[in-house]
């Protein structure tokens, strides 16, 4: 059985092929990762990708990734699958629930390919929608990991479409109704159906926690950044008002009903919000686990 041992982290942030951005901005998302290790004194290794998490996996209480492209293989799921059972902890944020895409006769869109690190992360990326403002609801504010936040906040990010592999055994800690004008023309057409939806019809799961032996894993959707030079690398898209530096953050609100148009003053142009979401959460991670 694969041991694991505290006070380090490992962090894979990174896109594909090798060095590319993938539309993300993974300096930023880096840096500021290892920034609040730093803040509590943890050590971590660094990659960006999965070729060689085998070997800091066996020395490391904590993998983190940030991805856009990059996914494990059959045997590195296999080796994360061990280590958490050990006792290990994964923190997946935003396009950890991506892969692989593959392209679609008749369509310019790519599909992702449902592979076994889906299963074990506990999620899968079907499609979002252009970047939004949204209310994101806290599901179980009784749990360590979300206790003290505020009942919701406002964001403005990708809002994502993801389909939980195995409702049973996971424990839903952010959702999020986007609206009716949330859609996707990829749903009916590279998707069936909307798998993402939960069964009221209307909400989405965005963050969740679920145990695997004696560790477990930690997903949030959250967390889109892009620069301007990412930014010009993309199709232009004249409905599309996004700043060319974007960090998805946002802050607390007590408002009830749908906030896919929140209040003036809810939410500030993105180079002047305070980060008051992911960082407490993922700080507790880090002091929790590691």
């Amino acid at each position: 059985m694969t041991e694991t041992k505290s006070g380090r982290a490992h962090l894979i942030a990174g896109g594909f092929p090798p060095g590319a951005s993938a539309g993300h901005n993974h300096d930023y998302a880096r840096l500021r990762l290892l920034g609040l290790l730093a803040e509590q004194d943890v050590a971590a290794s660094v990659a960006n990708d999965f070729a060689d998490v085998e070997r800091w996996l066996p020395v490391s209480r904590l993998l983190i990734t940030y991805v856009a492209g990059p996914y494990p293989d059959a045997a590195q799921c296999r080796a994360i699958q061990r280590w958490l059972e050990a006792g290990g902890r994964w923190l997946g944020l935003h396009g950890t629930s991506g892969g692989r895409a593959e392209r679609v006769e008749g369509s310019r869109q790519r599909r992702t390919v449902k592979t076994e690190h889906h299963a074990l992360l506990g999620s899968y990326f079907l499609t979002h929608p252009p970047i939004c403002k949204f209310r994101v609801d806290v599901s179980a504010s009784d749990r360590r990991l979300t206790r003290g936040l505020a009942p919701s906040f406002v964001v403005e990010d990708e809002p994502y479409f993801i389909e939980l592999q195995d409702p049973a055994s996971t424990h839903i800690l952010l959702t999020a109704d986007y609206g009716p004008d949330a859609t996707s023309p990829t749903i009916g057409t590279l998707y069936p159906s909307d798998t993402s939806l939960r069964p009221d019809g209307k909400t989405r799961v965005l963050g969740y926690t679920r145990e695997v032996g004696k560790g477990g894993v930690t997903y949030f959707a959250l967390g889109h950044c892009h620069n301007p030079a990412i930014r010009a690398s993309r199709t232009v898209d004249p409905t599309d008002t996004t700043p060319l530096t974007f960090e998805a953050r946002g802050r607390p609100t007590r408002s009830s009903g749908c906030c896919a148009t929140p209040s003036p003053g809810v939410l500030e142009t993105s180079t002047r919000q305070e980060d008051t979401v992911t960082p407490p959460v993922t700080m507790r991670i880090f002091s929790d686990y590691v």
